[in-house]
This record gives structure tokens, sequence and C-alpha cells, in this order.
């Protein structure tokens, strides 16, 4: 019976510093969405990223409470939903109207066909609670891994570039002991479908940090520029994501392509009445030296 308490107190101490750590990776946009208000335009960024967080929180969030057992869960989800909706609505206001429409034909697919679809299936297809719990909470997992496609894309941009430009490091250790701290949060809950998406995310996150000791010092903007094309000069983002719907989108590199001058084209027109010029020769007589005049 002790040692369940203990499990029972381990499993609100490492809830809670989850909590902690992830309220603060949840706020990390925030420079991002405070850009975007004050030039009041969405730029490159898009809206995938914070779409697919809110959708994981939403699923996230309903696992906790058909589950009934994990209110630290329950609490930082909600958390989640409400500040991934608050982005998502400054990202319609803000955007061009075919990136808006792009974006709500997104959110209507993912956030409310897709997840109402889930919700139908896990209850009506699925009668038993226990039941229900174990389908959603794989589905959960299914959900979490899948978003570790865009960490990896970043490992491989650092490795082809060797340089740690494309990658934060500051918040790939707050969601690498952000995994951690999920990760013994499930583990003490003896609940496999947390403690599985946060292996992964450690593992990733470590990998991370490790390719950031190795590259720190050996990437230049210059080279990086060189090995470039002209196509990929723009503004680009990376995407950080965590098993527990934590996203960012971080502009990490605006590179403008070489710009024509406009005056290169003009019509240089000559004064006619500089083309001609009297000269003086040397025997003191006058003569008249025509300018040519070349028309385009």
């Amino acid at each position: 019976m002790g040692v369940m308490i203990n499990h029972h107190l381990l499993a609100i101490v490492f809830g809670i510093l989850g909590n902690a750590i992830s309220f603060l990776v949840f706020l990390a946009p925030v420079p991002t969405f405070y850009r975007i208000y004050k030039k009041k335009s969405t730029e490159s960024f898009q809206s995938l990223p914070y779409q697919v967080s809110l959708f994981s929180c939403m699923l996230w969030l309903c696992y906790a409470l058909i589950k009934q057992d994990a209110f630290l869960l329950i609490t930082i989800n909600s958390f989640g939903c409400v500040v991934e909706t608050i982005y998502i609505a400054m990202f319609f206001t803000y955007a061009t109207k075919e990136k808006r429409i792009a974006a709500m034909k997104l959110f209507l697919t993912i956030n409310v066909t897709f997840f109402s679809l889930i919700l139908m299936v896990t209850h009506f297809a699925v009668k038993r609670a226990s039941l229900q719990v174990a389908v959603l909470g794989w589905i959960c997992v299914a959900i979490s891994v899948s978003v570790f496609a865009a960490p990896l894309m970043i490992v491989a941009r650092v490795i082809k570039t060797k340089s740690v430009e494309f990658m934060p490091f500051t918040l790939s250790f707050f969601l690498t002991i952000s995994a951690v701290m999920w990760f013994a949060y499930g583990l003490f809950l003896h609940d496999i479908c947390i403690a599985i998406p946060n292996v992964v995310g450690f593992i990733l996150g470590m990998v991370q940090m490790v390719l950031y000791g190795i590259y720190r010092n050996s990437g230049e903007n210059l080279d990086i520029e060189k090995k470039m094309n002209p196509s990929e000069q723009q503004l680009k983002s990376v995407v950080v994501m965590s098993s527990l719907g934590v996203s960012e989108v971080h502009p990490i590199d605006v590179n403008v392509t070489e710009s024509v001058d406009p005056s290169s084209y003009a019509v240089q027109h000559e004064d006619p009445s500089k083309e001609e010029e009297p000269v003086t020769d040397h025997d003191g007589k006058c003569h008249v030296e025509t300018a040519r005049h070349e028309s385009v």
C-alpha cells in the first residue's frame, strides 16, 4: 500500500512539473503572434502546426476525461486548447483571403470532421468504457508519434547544412525535459499511452541536443547562403512539436533574393542641347563635335 501511495505522489509531482514546463512551451509562440499583430500580416507563417496542436490537445483532453484519473493531463490540455484557439483565431484575422480560406478548410477537416469522427467511433462503435479508453489512448499515441515528422526534418536539415541555426536549442531542451516529466507521470500512473510518445520525444530531443553540441560552432551564415539555392532564399520556419500537442513555429532565416536595379532598365536620354559642343583646336579654329546618340 505504501508503494502505491508513493507512486501516486510521484505521479502528482511529475505531473505538476510537466504542467509547468508545458505551460511555458505553450506560450513560446507569443513572440510569433505579437509579430503578426504588429505587422497585421501572417507573412510566410502557416496555421498547420497550431491546428495539429489543437487537435492533439482535444484528443488528449477527451482521453483524460474518459480515463477519469488524469487530472493534471486535463489541466494542461485545457490550457492548450484555449491558447491554440487564440493563435488560430489571430491567424484567421490577419491572414490573406487565400490563406484564410485554406486554413478554415484545414480547421474544418481536422478539428471538426476528423475529431468528430473519432469521437463517434469510440462512443458508438465501442461499448465498454475500458475499451473506449484503450482505443482513444492508442489513437492519441498514433497522432503524437506522427507529429515527430517535423523535428526529424529539422534534424535532417541540421545534418545537411551542418548548422544549428535551424534548431532552437532552448525549446528543444525544454521539450526534452517535458518529455521526461510526462513519461514519469505516465509510468507512475501506469498509463502506457502517456509514456510511449514521450519515450520517442525524449530520444529525439537528445538527438537534437547532441547535434547542437556537434554543429554549434561549425555553421556560419555565409556558408549556409552559399549552399542554399536562390529559390530557397526566403522566409523559412521550423516546427517543434511535443507529444502532448505543444508546437511552435520559428522564423529562422530571412534572406532576400537579389533585387534588380530599375535604373538598369531605364533609357538614358541625353540632353539635346549638349549634343553639339564647340571645340577649339590648337590652331585656333573652332570645330563642332557632334555626339553620337543611339536610340533604343
